[in-house]
């Protein structure tokens, strides 16, 4: 994850290319993995539990994210489930409690977005190396935001 989020890398195989997106792969579900049992211990805390306000937002939350398509109309639902994100220049900021549940949540959807994706890339690199295609080749790859594109 210490990779810029748009990059051009020179690969001499496809193995190569297999290779660091296997190794993208491990380091996102390890992250997913953190967050998870972060958020699972945010949403077991018995005091947060009493409050019903508190149960309600979670389930509108988690409703939003699966309704939502997986772009970018996150954003527009964002105030749906809550409204207590305020502008700041360029930052939105939270004082209520329930703001780490949903960033949390929202970065747990975006890690599942990118591990599919990343999955199907692989999928794809399989396929191309069972073909054998593109031996002694030079891969020259645009690489957005981890996935290889092109």
């Amino acid at each position: 994850m210490d990779s810029p989020t748009t990059e051009i890398r020179t690969f001499y195989s496809i193995r190569e290319i297999r290779e660091m997106v296997e190794a993208e792969i491990i380091q996102h579900r390890a992250l997913l993995d953190d967050y998870s049992q972060w958020l699972d211990t945010l949403l077991r805390n018995p005091e947060s539990s009493k409050k019903p306000e508190w149960a309600k937002k979670v389930s509108e939350l988690q409703k939003i994210l699966r309704a939502v398509g997986r772009k970018g109309e996150k954003k527009k639902e964002k105030t749906a489930y809550s409204t207590d994100w305020v502008m700041f220049k360029d930052l939105m900021l939270c004082a209520d409690e329930f703001g780490e549940v949903e960033i949390i949540f929202e970065a747990v959807e975006e890690l599942k977005n990118k591990i599919e994706r990343l999955e199907k890339v692989k999928n794809s690199l399989a396929e191309h190396e069972r073909y054998g295609f593109g031996k002694s080749v030079v891969y020259v790859t645009y690489i957005h935001e981890g996935v290889p594109e092109k």
